[in-house]
């Protein structure tokens, strides 16, 4: 950071520089909240003078992906979770899942859920509303508060030092800033143009593309099962809703987000130039994807599958992979998407 602060070639390209440049000296907070700050875009690597094969052997995007790995592990609650950052794979996923996916199983053969008459997509016939809500609130419940703690240490190492902004209109524009910064992705914009991600030469939007899929896929299935309960708690609708109903419009669009913006993510990191990414991530992020994939893969099945003798083993399946979803959200990349917008926030604050 001092080396890339006496350059300032790469000044244009992203917040980080103009963040970095703020600073005369780094404290591990300042860097914490650079490396959240980073979308790993890739292209101040190509730019560097300083970068291997020379002495010093500048690497912005790796070092920083580092540091995002280690504030992951330190602000994890309960911290003798930490570690599941590193053994979040592939394997460990689909091992969740099948863990998850037998406590459903047994959840529905102790309430004897599989022994009543079949009813066309009732789903409250295989898992009755009450164990449903008692399950997964526990869960969500457990999940709000390790992300809560987590933000909380984040932004006490983060924004140590920063001055709370005075009026209310100048609060209101830092919050407008750092949310139109989130939801546009504008920092995967290297100086005004898409970012390299597959090589020197390569721009294109498709990686903010896929994020974008992700992100608002997430927030899509999230509104579904809002609207859903809002439903059947206020106006005493209970489900199967109509293919034409709220929720499942929104569930639908959600879950072709989420199986097109992790695909495509997938299929970039695998294209990916090595020489920006730390190695160690590689297993993180592809358990990640694949919790995503299978999620939104098994909930379009059990939608287009409701009405058929099939339905209760989907749904067990379909919940189940949705549980070890939600359990590894404070543990996996999901954590992310958390500090960097406290990061954009805090920068906010700083440009504003």
């Amino acid at each position: 950071m001092v080396i890339c602060n006496a350059c300032r070639y790469c000044e244009g390209y992203c917040a980080v520089f103009p963040a970095m440049e703020k600073r005369v000296a780094f404290t591990s907070g300042d860097l914490t909240y650079l490396a959240n700050l980073c979308h790993d875009c890739g292209e101040c690597l190509y730019a560097c003078q300083y970068a291997p094969p020379h002495e010093f052997g500048v690497n912005v995007p790796k070092t920083l992906a580092e540091l995002r790995l280690q504030s992951y592990e330190a602000y994890a609650w309960p911290s003798m979770l930490a570690g599941a950052f590193r053994r979040h794979s592939v394997a460990t996923s689909l091992a969740l899942s099948a863990a998850m996916i037998a406590v459903m199983w047994l959840a529905t053969t102790a309430a004897g859920s599989l022994d009543r008459p079949e009813t066309a997509a009732d789903f409250y016939r295989v898992l009755p509303h009450a164990v449903m809500v008692a399950l997964f609130g526990g869960v969500f419940a457990f999940v709000l508060a390790a992300l809560v703690v987590g933000l909380a240490r984040f932004r006490r190492d983060a924004y140590a030092g920063t001055h709370r902004e005075g009026s209310g209109r100048r609060t209101r524009r830092v919050a407008w800033s750092a949310l139109r910064d989130v939801l546009t992705l504008k920092n995967l914009h290297a100086h005004g143009a898409d970012c390299t991600y597959a090589g020197e030469e390569a721009r294109t939007p498709w990686r903010r593309w896929w994020h974008h899929c992700t992100f608002y896929g997430f927030l899509l299935c999230f509104a579904a099962t809002s609207v859903a309960a809002l439903y059947h708690l206020w106006f005493g609708w209970e489900a199967p809703y109509g293919y034409a109903s709220l929720p499942v419009v929104l569930g639908t669009a959600g879950g072709l987000g989420l199986l097109i913006g992790p695909a495509g993510l997938y299929w970039l990191g695998r294209t990916r130039d090595p020489d920006l990414a730390d190695a160690a991530q590689r297993p993180l992020h592809q358990g990640f994807i694949l919790l995503l994939l299978l999620t939104s893969f098994t909930g379009l099945v059990l939608l287009a599958l409701r009405e058929t003798a099939a339905m209760p083993v989907l749904l067990i399946v379909h919940l189940g992979v949705v549980l070890a979803l939600f359990v590894t959200l404070p543990y996996g990349k999901f954590v992310h998407g958390v500090y960097r917008a406290a990061a954009l926030v805090k920068h906010a604050r700083e440009s504003t």
